[in-house]
C-alpha cells in the first residue's frame, strides 16, 4: 500500500529544461567569480568534482565532502573562501535563473492535494546542490519547502543518482518499505531505476530525458495533467494513517 511519493525536482516539479537550465546556472557562477579566478577552469573543475561526488560509493562521505575534498585537490588552494563565495552566490545571483522557469501551477497542486490527503511526500532530486540552491528553486516551483518531510541535498546524502544506494538511502531515512512508495520523475533512467527496489514508479514525460532508445518498465506514465488526474483519482485518502493504493 503506498503512502509516500518521492518527487524529482528539475523537469519534475520544476518545469525546466535542464540544458537551459545547466547553461544559465554555468553562466550566472562564471558571472559571480569574475574578477576572482578564470571563468574556464573554475567551471571545468567544478564539473571534474561534481563528477567525482557522483561516482563516490564511500558510504561514511557525505556528497558535500566528496565534492569539497575533490574540488580543493583540483584547484590546489585553501577553497574556504570559494564555498563561502558560493554561499553568498545561491543568496543572491542565483534567483536571477528563475526567469527560465515555465511557470506550471499543477505542480503545486500536485503535492499539495497528496498533503491534503495524507501521504508522506519527498523531494527525492539528485543532491548535487547544497540545500540553499535547492529550497530556492522548491519556492520557483510555487511549493513551500516545508511541504516535504525529506529533501534530498548535498549536506546530508551520501549518494547521488542513479545508484541504488541513493534510494536505499531514503528508504532508510523515513523508514518506508519500497512498496510504500511511488517515485515520479522525468528521468527515464535516473529516476526510473527506483522500481528496482520495488517503488512503484511514475515517468513524467514533459521534459524526458532519456539515454536509450527503449524506455526502461514503468508502471504510470504522462505529462502533467495526467500526474495531477493521477494522484486525484488513484490515490485514495488516507485511513488512520493506512492507504488503500
Amino acid at each position: 500500500m503506498i503512502n509516500t511519493v518521492l518527487f524529482d525536482l528539475d523537469g519534475t516539479l520544476l518545469s525546466v529544461d535542464m540544458e537551459e537550465f545547466m547553461h544559465s546556472y554555468f553562466q550566472a557562477v562564471a558571472e559571480s567569480f569574475k574578477g576572482i579566478l578564470e571563468p574556464k577552469s573554475l567551471l571545468a573543475n567544478i564539473m571534474k568534482a561534481t563528477e567525482y561526488m557522483v561516482r563516490n560509493t564511500e558510504k561514511e562521505k557525505t556528497n558535500q565532502r566528496a565534492f569539497e575534498e575533490e574540488f580543493e585537490r583540483l584547484m590546489g588552494c585553501d577553497i574556504a573562501p570559494l564555498m563561502a563565495r558560493f554561499e553568498e552566490f545561491y543568496r543572491t545571483d542565483f534567483k536571477k535563473i528563475k526567469s527560465i522557469v515555465r511557470h506550471q501551477p499543477l505542480c503545486a497542486k500536485v503535492v499539495e492535494t497528496l498533503k491534503n490527503k495524507g501521504y508522506e511526500v519527498v523531494l527525492a532530486t539528485n543532491p548535487l546542490f547544497p540545500r540553499i540552491a535547492i529550497e530556492e528553486r522548491i519556492r520557483w516551483a510555487g511549493i513551500d519547502p516545508d511541504s516535504f518531510s525529506l529533501i534530498t541535498a548535498f549536506e546530508d546524502m551520501h549518494y547521488c543518482k542513479p545508484q541504488i544506494e541513493y534510494y536505499r538511502e531514503i528508504l532508510e531515512i523515513i523508514n518506508k518499505r519500497p512498496e510504500q512508495c511511488l517515485m515520479v520523475g522525468n528521468d527515464a533512467e535516473e529516476d526510473m531505476i527506483a522500481r528496482i527496489l520495488g517503488m512503484k514508479t511514475f515517468l513524467l514525460d514533459a521534459h524526458l530525458i532519456r539515454r536509450a532508445k527503449v524506455l526502461p518498465p514503468v508502471d504510470y506514465m504522462g505529462g502533467y495533467s495526467d500526474l495531477y488526474n493521477f494522484v486525484q483519482m488513484s490515490c485514495p485518502t488516507s485511513r488512520r494513517g493506512r492507504y488503500e493504493a
